[in-house]
């Protein structure tokens, strides 16, 4: 006997015919004997029909306000599917996350968990129950409710698993597993039977959004075994372990696990600043005290050693206020300064474990970009990741040509 913690997506549970759907689908795991604790999304587009409800009696309701209300949706799904199962004849019980035990900080719309307590879910799990509780939510010290954030019914999954000691999480959504990249841009793209906690960091800061980033985290941080899956057809998935977990046939492949990209990122560049200790911090301070987060940064000296060209990207969202910043305190307060922007760039990242015993994937990367006329505007690389700025005309290109050059392609990987 297993004790599994199954998540689903809003759009798995997008309709009473996809919630009884899934109710078979963890009776089937019961009827194998196991212990089962699944953790749902509201349904697909309640979240967004709150938030325009909110903004339609608030243009600026508190996040206090937003956090009771949003949390609705999840409860919603938790006892239609507690009926769901009970209509089949399985035991099950719904929680909200302040029932169960979900104790986060006070920071409302992006919650941290702090504790679990595992007691009462633990008792109904014994006494054959399967336990259904609302993801993205849990209570503060005062007891207020609040959420983790958008996708943070993941982070609730994983939470649960590392203080329950689960055998496996399992994430089903809309997709069977985990990309080399998304198919819908390379039709060529294939599945990956598993791939470490490293490289699915790197792929979901980068832009891939089958997984929330703190819901990796977590599963990296305690050791959680954690699977994505398909909601509507059946298939092994994709298994996201620790590298040291890594089988050891397969330590040596592949080079690169995926590629990722976004379109949502904007460069900046303020040409002629002084070329002085702590340039680079009155640059950016004013920025981070905005609460916007920089990606990659480029500093340049120029030829007479006097001035430096300061170049970095943000989140295209954030281009217009980071513009403003600049233009009306960090320009003043350098005593000048040229500013040039462009918010239609991408970016392209290699990610693979692979990089940390192989030279030469940049080199490689640079002259397959090259062949394909597509210039590279800035460079970014870790242990197991190399990125890349170009024009967002190109961006599909240059995934479809990286994707062949390093050997990805389906027709590549079912040869060997």
């Amino acid at each position: 006997m297993a004790l599994y913690v199954q998540k689903f997506g809003g759009t798995s549970v997008g309709s009473p015919e996809r919630i009884k759907a899934v109710a078979e689908k963890v009776k089937g795991f019961r009827d194998q004997g196991h212990q089962v604790v699944v953790v749902v999304s509201a349904m697909s587009g309640e979240t967004n029909r709150l938030t325009e409800l909110a903004r339609s009696i608030n243009e600026e309701p508190t996040p206090r306000e937003m956090d009771m209300l949003l949390s609705t949706g999840e409860q919603v799904t938790i006892s239609l599917l507690a009926m769901a199962l009970q209509q089949i004849g399985v035991p099950a019980t719904s929680h909200t996350g302040a029932q169960v035990g979900i104790h986060t900080d006070s920071a409302y719309t992006k919650a941290r968990i702090q504790r679990i307590e595992t007691d009462d879910l633990k008792a109904d799990l014994d006494d054959g129950q399967v336990v259904v509780v609302a993801g993205f939510q849990g209570v503060d010290e005062d007891g207020n409710i609040t959420t983790l954030g958008r996708g943070g019914s993941d982070t609730t999954g994983v939470a649960l698993a590392a203080a329950l000691g689960a055998d496996e999480c399992q994430i089903y959504t809309d997709v069977d597993g985990v990309y080399t990249t998304d198919p819908r841009v390379c039709t060529k793209a294939k599945r990956l039977e598993r791939i470490t906690v490293e490289e699915m960091l790197e792929l979901a800061s980068l832009g891939s959004k089958v997984l929330q980033i703190r819901a990796v985290e977590f599963a990296g941080k305690y050791n959680v075994p954690l699977r994505v899956l398909s909601s509507f057809e059946d298939g092994p998935g994709t298994l996201i372990v620790a590298e040291s977990d890594q089988d050891e046939d397969s330590m040596e492949e592949p080079l690169i696990s995926g590629i990722a990209f976004t379109k949502n990122e904007a460069k900046l560049t303020l040409l002629n600043t002084p070329d002085v200790p702590g340039v680079a911090s009155r640059i950016l301070g004013p920025i981070a005290d905005a609460n916007i987060e920089v990606d990659m940064i480029v500093q340049n000296v120029a030829p007479a050693g006097d001035y430096t060209d300061f170049t970095f990207t943000v989140a295209k969202g954030d281009y217009k206020a980071t513009k403003r910043i600049l233009e009306e305190i960090v320009i003043p307060d350098l005593g000048g300064g040229e500013l040039r922007g462009d918010d239609n760039i991408a970016k392209v990242s290699l990610v693979g474990v692979g990089m940390r015993s192989h030279a030469g994937v940049a080199s490689k990367m640079f002259r397959v970009l090259a062949d394909e006329n597509i210039n590279i505007r800035m460079v970014s690389t870790s242990e197991i990741k190399i990125s890349v700025v170009i024009d967002e005309k190109r961006m599909e290109l240059a995934v479809k040509a990286l994707h062949t050059a390093f050997g990805l392609d389906k027709s590549d990987i079912e040869s060997e």
